[in-house]
């Protein structure tokens, strides 16, 4: 009999951190073409993001900028842009 194993790894990062590691049972993207939701044993996808909420298992919620989203192999990994600050001169002094 075959063991299904119905989750999948999402991973999460900016530039300079990890944001988010764990396994999912889906996640839900907005895309630069419509909206999508990934569940386990997808098929192979590479799509760029737009502004908005990565919404994994329906119950959690990250805020992105934009980015791109590979899934292969059971594994999803999502890069997404860094936050954009205020210009603030007193850190260069």
């Amino acid at each position: 009999m075959i063991n299904f194993k119905g989750t999948f790894k999402c991973v999460i990062l900016s530039p300079h951190t990890l944001i988010y590691q764990n396994d999912v049972q889906s996640v839900f993207l907005r895309g630069n073409a419509g909206e999508y939701e990934i569940l386990a044993y997808h098929y192979p996808l590479l799509g760029v993001l737009r502004k908005g909420d990565i919404i994994i298992n329906w119950n959690e919620r990250v805020k992105i900028n934009g980015g791109v989203v590979k899934f292969f192999a059971n594994e999803c990994i999502i890069m997404v842009e860094e936050e954009i600050r205020p210009y603030n001169e007193a850190e260069f002094k």
